[in-house]
């Protein structure tokens, strides 16, 4: 039972001690709080961060989908790599599109999918560079399309080339913001085109809006732009069929490979991309992102501790007298250790608390802020709780062990 008196008296004492000078040890608090609350920012910032990328991709890609082009990439290609695999691969053209859907169309869903820059115009208003997307029909099952208000255009409306179009929620808000827009007439391209949906507001990915973009039939914009020399094809299993997207893609590959006329064991002479591929990625770069920006942030609780050093330092110079006379009471070293060592941990502890719930309410601000779900995840709470708490051992015990040295005789007589 002596420890636990020890402690007890160790703890009673260091605590008296800090309240005493309250006014100093919360100036001594602010460099942990500061320190734990950016941890913790910093944290909640790369999970949400990761987790939007995550969902836009998703919804702007599709969850089972994939894609087949001459040249797609996930990161950023050199200028020679880019030039190599332009020569390499081939392009997908509206025969290799054809051929796909003749021998795997029974089993796989496939879309062209072609984009270009335009201005729309409604009624006198004008947005410039929206993205006019050239699908398929099949293309709202194949990328899980939702559609909010109307619908999405049909196979029919696609063959018989009507020009209908499904427009994002920015043009919807720029256009329509009190009204619904199905049924409404938008010019593009000098071409009028009737509104039947509107697409679930999706956000940006790679720095673009998504939302500022409108679908209308492939038929159709072949008609208005003319054949293009190559397209990116968007392909998922059919319902039903009972294939996994690797086994869709296998099949796909594989025709196209025949068609391709590849060599066994050469590399395919076309890209595609999978939304693990995607996932991947982004995981990566919010991994290098942590590996950057967390240190850093964790300088700060080393600035905190050096601080609390300081601080102990001072007390006890200031204190000299009072250890002389715990001493010559029959205080041992290991009491007078024990006690300044957990002054120096109760700051850290205090400020690790403090910081923590600090970090927290400004990343819950800035997500209502954002409309971007910021979650405190616990590695990094872990994180910043184990870093302050060291950071109070370490800064405290060469104090701690000064104090506990200090001669009885040479303490008592200081002023």
């Amino acid at each position: 039972m002596r420890w636990y008196q020890t402690a007890a008296t160790a703890a009673s004492l260091a605590a008296a001690s800090l309240r005493a000078h309250k006014l100093r040890s919360f100036l001594t608090l602010l460099g942990v709080i500061i320190g734990v609350s950016s941890v913790v920012i910093v944290g909640a910032a790369i999970e949400g961060l990761g987790n939007y990328a995550e969902e836009t991709t998703a919804k702007a890609f599709g969850s089972e989908s994939y894609q087949i082009g001459q040249l797609l990439q996930v990161g950023r290609l050199t200028r020679r790599e880019r030039v190599e695999r332009l020569k390499y691969n081939h392009r997908i053209r509206q025969e290799d599109y054809a051929y796909l859907k003749q021998e795997t169309g029974g089993q796989i869903l496939y879309s062209p999918y072609r984009r270009r820059s335009e201005d729309l115009r409604y009624r006198g208003q004008l947005l410039e560079g929206t993205s006019v997307i050239g699908a398929s029909a099949a293309l709202a099952e194949i990328r899980d399309v939702v559609i909010t208000d109307g619908r999405f255009y049909t196979e029919q409306e696609e063959g018989n080339r009507v020009p209908a179009a499904v427009v994002g929620d920015e043009i919807r808000e720029k256009f329509f913001p009190n009204s619904s827009p199905v049924g409404k007439s938008l010019d593009i391209a000098n071409h009028q085109f009737v509104i039947v949906g509107v697409q679930e507001k999706i956000g940006g990915t790679g720095g673009d809006s998504q939302d500022n973009a409108v679908y209308i039939p492939a038929t159709v914009f072949n008609r208005i732009y003319g054949p293009d020399r190559s397209m990116v094809l968007f392909a998922r299993a059919r319902p039903g069929a009972g294939l996994s997207l690797d086994e869709a893609l296998d099949l796909s590959r594989v025709a196209l490979r025949s068609r391709f006329k590849t060599r066994p064991g050469k590399p395919d002479n076309f890209d595609t991309i999978t939304p693990d591929s995607i996932r991947e990625f982004i995981g990566r770069i919010m991994g290098l992102i942590g590996a950057a920006v967390v240190p850093i942030t964790c300088i700060s609780l080393v600035v905190g501790g050096i601080v609390i050093m300081n601080i102990m330092l001072v007390s006890v110079t200031e204190r000299t007298r009072e250890i002389g006379v715990r001493r010559s009471l029959g205080a041992r070293q290991s009491d007078l250790m024990l006690q300044f060592l957990l002054e120096a941990v109760f700051l850290s502890a205090m400020g690790g608390a403090v910081g923590l719930a600090l970090g927290a309410a400004v990343a819950e601000v800035a997500a209502l802020i954002s409309g971007v779900r910021l979650p405190v995840t616990m590695p990094y709470v872990l994180l910043a709780l184990v870093v302050s708490s060291a950071v109070g051992v370490v800064s405290g015990w060469y104090p701690a062990r000064r104090a506990a040295r200090l001669d009885p005789v040479e303490a008592l007589r200081a002023d």
